[in-house]
Parts: structure tokens; sequence; C-alpha cells
């Protein structure tokens, strides 16, 4: 089969395209998702405390104190260079197109499948750095990495996140002992948050499966026979489970304090593809895609981590 295909998707066009990759991480259901950051942008949460409504009178009486956190978050610009043969995506390609059946969906065109194959490239980078990015070459600082922005020492390091210490690496026998730990330490730091309905205990896959474990084992059906109205939470927060978060740590935050950036109107972002038949004669591809991504939180006194 010979065919030629050359794209060019930039700005608006190409964040299109980016946001679908980045969306397939699913630690961005659990983030709060700032979309269009050109160079960095200054991250801002309030936090109240004392008395903020009091009786009415006839005069202004100052109560209560209103702060205002703002840490900066300044995402990484990333780029990706393929060199692909065309045959390498061919073959399953051409079996989309077959698809039999009336109610198939329409088949997607050689450049969609293309990018749809990058997009699990960069959204398998971008899940990987949310939690463990080093901020060195091909990611971004992380929150958990030896520099993180939840971290107790290092560059980055947040003194203001509580750390709370695990009794040792997570097993099926001792994940609800230190989940039990974990919430303990919410209530003691964080109490002024509990109630908030996007608070969330993050963890890895690994750690939600020996959470399984656990609870299967001590009967609790509803726990291991789901379906896909089940929230899993435990002790009433809901848990958010990251395909990227490190094992044998846990995180308790809100969603609206842990925070995504990219920029996807830039004309900086872009997507090619580049067809070198007619320029070399070869059946090979390019790919380009450029784009970028950072995390930052915002009120470390309002977080715990377990470790």
């Amino acid at each position: 089969m010979a065919f030629t295909t050359t794209s060019n998707f930039a700005g608006k066009a190409a964040g299109f395209y980016i946001s679908a990759a980045l969306k397939q991480a699913n630690s961005l259901d659990y983030l709060t998702l700032i979309e269009n950051i050109k160079y960095k942008s200054n991250v801002q949460k309030m936090a109240g405390t004392g008395a903020l409504v009091v009786d009415a009178t006839c005069d202004f009486t100052d109560s209560g104190t209103l702060a205002l956190t703002e840490r900066v978050l300044e995402p990484r610009n990333l780029q990706i260079n393929l060199d692909l043969c065309k045959s390498t995506l061919l073959d399953s390609w051409e079996a989309l197109q077959m698809r039999a059946g009336a109610g198939a969906p329409p088949p997607a065109s050689f450049d969609d499948y293309v990018i749809s194959y990058m997009g699990e490239i960069i959204a398998q980078q971008t899940e990987e750095s949310i939690w463990n990015g080093a901020g060195a070459t091909g990611d971004f600082q992380g929150f958990m990495n030896t520099n993180g922005y939840l971290m107790p020492t290092g560059a980055n390091a947040d003194a203001t996140v509580t750390q709370d210490a695990a009794s040792g690496a997570y097993t099926a026998a001792n994940i609800i002992t230190n989940l039990q730990g974990l919430t303990e330490s919410m209530a003691t730091n964080i109490s002024a948050v509990l109630r908030k309905d996007d608070l969330h205990i993050y963890m890895s896959p690994k750690t939600y499966a020996l959470y399984i474990s656990a609870v299967s084992t001590l009967g609790y059906v509803n726990a291991y026979n789901m379906n896909g109205d089940y929230v899993p939470v435990f002790e009433g927060y809901k848990i958010a489970v990251c395909n990227g978060m490190l094992d044998n740590q846990l995180i308790a935050a809100e969603k609206s304090n842990l925070f995504f950036g990219t920029d996807l109107l830039s004309d900086a972002t872009r997507i090619t593809l580049m067809d070198m038949a007619a320029l070399d004669g070869s059946d090979n591809m390019r790919l380009v895609a450029r784009y970028s991504g950072g995390v930052q939180s915002g009120v470390g006194a309002d977080i715990v981590r377990q470790s």
C-alpha cells in the first residue's frame, strides 16, 4: 500500500492533540489543571483563620485573618523527535481500517493513528514526571523525587508538609495499619480540610492492590466485587489511584492544592508529521511534538505525606 502523509499542527490546533495526550495521564484527574501558562504562573490559594464571620453591627471591626499563599509554577518545555518506519504502524492501522460491523466507528486516518501513538508516549512520560520527575533531560520536577515539592529536604523542599512515618514497606498485612496512621496524622495536622470534598488519599496501583487484598481478606465483598460506579474510599476519604505514583508512599491532599500547568495555545506547541519519501526516498516518517508541563503544590501545611 503506497501513500504519503504530511501534517503540521501549531498553536491552538496542536493544543487539541496535546491536551488529549496529556489527559491520558490518569493523575491529571486528581490535579488542578492550568492550561495556558506562557512562561510561569503564580499559584495562589487563600486560607482564612479566626472569626471571619461575626454578628453585624453599625461599625467596621476587622476580624479574622485571610492569608494568601503564592507558589511559582513554571512548566518545562519538552519535545519528541522520532524517526519511524511507516511499516511499524501500518499493519495495525490497516487492521483498524477493516473493522467489521454496522456499529463500528469510522476508521481513523493514518495521521490520527500516528498522533495517538505519540500521545501514549507523552502521557506515560507526563504521568511519571508528575510524581518522580527530576527536572532533568526529558522530564519536569515532580512532587516526590528527591528534590520534589512535597519532600522535607532538597532544592524544592516544603518544610510545612507534614511527614508521617510508615511502619515499613507496604504489604497486605500492614497497609491498613499504615493507612490508619495516615488518617490519624490528617486529623491532627490538617483538620481544617478534612471535610473538603476534593480531599484524596493518593496511592500507587501496587499500594491499592495491597489494600484491596487486605480488605478482601477481611471479607468486605463490596471492596473487591466492584462495578463501574464504585468509588474507592478508606474511612470515608476518597482514594486516588495514580499510575505514576511511587510505591510505599501515600499523600493526603486536596485536588485544588496540587497543580499541573501547561500551555496549549502557544505557537511553540506543535505536532508535525513529515513523510520523508519525497525527500530521501525512504519509507520513514519524522514525528515532532513540542509541549510543556510542570507541577506545583499550594499550601504545604494542608498536605500529609507518608513514607
